[in-house]
């Protein structure tokens, strides 16, 4: 089925002020599931065949979701209790944690049914380790024996050191799965696109809260992020990864973490809200005001300095640009002195993940360049990271890359008497 969008005249899921409801209805089709489902699992597909890869093994929490639908807590996202196989030719097959965890996953996951088969955990068995790390690699096995893929090469995302060796010893051509994985998540489904603008809604009303309602003086950095992940769970929300809040002197230099400071009149206040949405899709964006007073000529330069670089690189979020294109568009920072990343003048995908595909970062971009696609999904930010400065400021925004350029999906306003 095809939405008429002929009264709309674009997509709906490219119009940041469309957004579906978060709850299910008769009357209209909104976020399909099943569909994004199928979706995920066909572009996994196809890039195992791009990749030559006979068959993905995942061991990283947003992969298994990816390729089965299946989540149960952040918690187990990167602790090596569970793992999928998808086999060329065949379908995902999810090796879930035994016991009442096991049991859940056959109630939730119906597309699933006869596909789910109890995950052998090898880590911290002590002197058990070397038996049971084998018997999880021979239960991998059986599924690329099944599907006859055993011999091709087998793309793994995640390994310890005892578990390569089973591999191994069992004559396993183990390579990397992440370009496979990376490049089938860094293009964005359309159901997955509306889900990021659920999350960016959310964060959008929690950010009008902390600055117009919580963000007065006397309250502590701890107790601001505390009432703003407390009102996104309210929305639903499936975990919130931080909200740093960063006031005062901590925000020169940045401290990316919220502390028991307290809150003074006329303290600079950062907030980066770091929170996945109601159905996995994170929201990732800062946004700087002053606490009951009127920003300083020297504050607002610090500040038109983050916007103005934000938006020249927003301009270069287009499809057939690189991430040269954008990085140009950052101003010299520890990236260029360190020849590293610093995630301060910095682009990032995300999506199931915060950091999930792609960075673009004047350490490397500006000589190894990478196309920008349509559907790609990024948060992009800058910061005035100067020395001795008594505070300064920071600024993010979330966007999609569209057939034609980009539409923004965070719309909290920027500070009026900042830019004036």
């Amino acid at each position: 089925m095809v939405k008429d969008i002929s009264f709309i005249g674009k997509p709906h899921e490219y119009d940041s002020r469309r957004v579906f409801s978060q709850t299910g209805a008769d009357w209209q089709e909104r976020v399909h599931f099943d569909r994004m489902r199928q979706d995920r699992l066909n572009r996994a597909k196809e890039q195992m065949e791009i990749h030559d890869l006979g068959a993905l093994v995942v061991y990283d929490g947003a992969n298994i979701r990816y390729l089965t639908g299946s989540f149960q807590g952040n918690w187990k996202y990167n602790i090596f209790i569970r793992y999928a196989v998808l086999p060329r030719g065949g379908e995902p097959v999810l090796f879930e944690t035994a016991g009442s965890d096991m049991v859940c996953a056959k109630m939730d996951l119906p597309w699933m049914e006869g596909r789910i088969r109890p995950a052998i955990t090898w880590k911290w068995s002590e002197s058990a380790q070397e038996w049971m790390v084998n018997r999880m690699a021979d239960s991998v096995l059986e599924v690329l024996r099944e599907h006859k893929v055993e011999k091709e090469r087998v793309g793994i995302d995640s390994l310890d050191m005892s578990s390569l060796s089973a591999f191994q010893d069992k004559g396993v051509n183990v390579v990397n799965a992440w370009p496979a994985m990376s490049a089938a998540r860094v293009i964005k489904t359309p159901d997955e696109i509306e889900l990021l603008k659920q999350s960016a809604a959310i964060a959008d009303a929690a950010m009008y809260k902390a600055r117009y309602e919580w963000a007065k003086p006397g309250i502590t950095e701890r107790e601001l992020s505390g009432k703003m992940s407390e009102y996104m769970y309210s929305k639903g929300c499936e975990i919130v990864y931080e909200i740093i809040v960063a006031s005062g002197g901590n925000t020169s230099p940045y401290r990316r973490w919220p502390t028991d400071k307290i809150i003074r009149q006329g303290d600079l206040v950062i907030i980066d809200n770091n929170t996945v949405g109601p159905s996995g899709l994170f929201v990732d964006y800062v946004r700087c005001f002053k606490v009951e007073a009127k920003p300083t000529p020297k504050e607002k330069d610090l500040y038109k300095e983050c916007y103005d670089s934000l938006q020249a690189g927003i301009e270069m979020m287009k499809p057939g640009n690189t991430t040269k294109d954008v990085a140009e568009k950052f101003p010299v920072y520890d990236d260029d002195k360190y020849g590293t990343v610093t995630l301060q003048q910095f682009a990032h995908s995300i999506g199931l993940t915060l950091y999930e595909g792609m960075w673009i970062s004047r350490a490397y971009s500006l000589k190894y360049p990478v196309e920008i696609k349509p559907h790609m999904y990024f948060a992009i930010e800058t910061f005035a990271g100067h020395p001795n400065l008594q505070q300064t400021t920071r600024l993010e925004e979330d966007m999609l890359v569209t057939d034609t350029g980009h539409e923004m999906f965070t719309l909290f306003p920027f500070e009026e008497d900042f830019l004036t």
